[in-house]
């Protein structure tokens, strides 16, 4: 997570619902970029009709696929893979009832025993892409400990790295999560009155009916700490900071703060705060006493009507992104037992028409359509 500029205002319908408008900066910047290294796994056993292999000699597969394999049959440290792409070759032997009918005829013909292996290699899955970073081989021979059956056992790690996108999920630490909406560029997000833009913009009507009050107490108090803060002691120390301690009478801009967690910072303090907050270069005070500062749109220069609550939030990215959850499917997989399409991504599996959208289709007469998908 990152420490982020937040304005908590609605922005033309597109942060209705929990959406979140972001600023393109987070993108070019890198700021909510992350790393994901995904572990690919794969094992050759003893079976009925002998052991599995792991090889780069596969059949009826071109050189140029085979192009990032080694010659144990494992791809290379550091190579770009995307998804179909061979991670590790592996062969199955295959008894007679699993020959071709080619396969027969040719048996029959020339008398010959082919090669009777079937291609089962480890590959990326659907969707999935990135750079090969790290490969773990185990065998029997090296006298390595693996399970029954087993004889050889590889490890492929592939990172990926994901910037921030619209659908992907961020969230704060007061349980305000919420989906990205749109991503602005910098120059349309609002700005303060000194020119500076704000990172992301948060619904207002996400505050009043959770009453998870803790997210604008923290944008305040994020606010004091970045801007800094000087309590005029010569006047003698006001009653807001009579429970600070000396040394929190006076803090410099980007200031490290914390707050305990049921003895936290009270109202008249933030305000008092808030107060005495430190000019920037130019000399001026951009939020008031009560946590508001001017916004200005970012697209006409024009101010916003009203002033708007402006401060830092801890914001953090969660696990929930957007291209781990997209999908699509023309013709697929079947359950055998219904001959409908499976669900699911990792089945590659197809959208459920349930009752409601049965009723929205009939509503509009569409009867071809829905023939078309009851035989689908």
């Amino acid at each position: 997570g990152k420490n982020l500029l937040v304005a908590i205002m609605p922005w033309e319908g597109h942060n209705y619902e929990d959406a979140i408008i972001l600023s393109n900066r987070l993108v070019e910047e890198d700021v909510l970029t992350s790393i994901h290294i995904e572990e690919h796994e794969i094992d050759a056993r003893d079976t009925k009709l002998g052991a599995e292999e792991i090889t780069r000699d596969i059949p009826n597969i071109s050189d140029e696929v085979l192009a990032d394999l080694d010659e144990r049959g494992i791809v290379r440290i550091g190579a770009e893979v995307r998804d179909g792409d061979i991670l590790v070759g592996k062969v199955t032997p295959k008894g007679e009832t699993e020959l071709t009918p080619e396969e027969r005829l040719l048996r029959a013909i020339f008398g010959e025993k082919a090669r009777e292996v079937r291609d089962t290699s480890l590959k990326v899955p659907h969707g999935e892409s990135g750079k090969v970073i790290g490969i773990r081989a185990f065998s029997r021979e090296d006298e390595d400990e693996l399970p029954a059956g087993v004889n050889e056992l590889v490890r492929v790690y592939v990172a990926q790295k994901r910037k921030i996108s619209d659908g992907d999920k961020l969230a704060g630490r007061h349980g305000n999560k919420g989906v990205i909406g749109k991503i602005l560029p910098v120059e349309d997000m609002p700005f303060l009155a000194d020119g500076t833009p704000v990172d992301i913009i948060l619904n207002t009507h996400g505050v009043p009916r959770r009453m998870n009050i803790g997210q604008i107490l923290e944008t305040h108090l994020g606010w004091c700490a970045h801007s800094g803060w000087k309590v005029d002691a010569a006047k003698g120390v006001p009653d807001w900071a009579a429970r600070l301690p000396d040394e929190l009478l006076e803090a410099q801009p980007n200031a490290i703060v914390s707050t305990p967690v049921f003895d936290g910072a009270q109202e008249a303090e933030l305000q008092g705060l808030l107060s005495c907050t430190l000019p920037n270069r130019d000399g001026d005070v951009l939020v008031d006493a009560d946590g508001k500062a001017m916004l200005f749109d970012g697209r006409s220069g024009e101010p916003f009507p009203y002033p708007v609550t402006v401060g830092y939030m801890y914001i953090m990215k969660l696990h929930h992104l957007v291209d781990d959850k997209i999908h699509a499917r023309s013709t697929g997989p079947y359950s055998m037992i219904t001959q409908q399409p499976l669900g699911g991504k990792a089945q590659f599996g197809g959208q459920r028409f349930g009752e409601m959208e049965c009723w929205a289709m009939q509503a509009y007469g569409a009867a071809y359509t829905l023939q078309e998908l009851l035989t689908i």
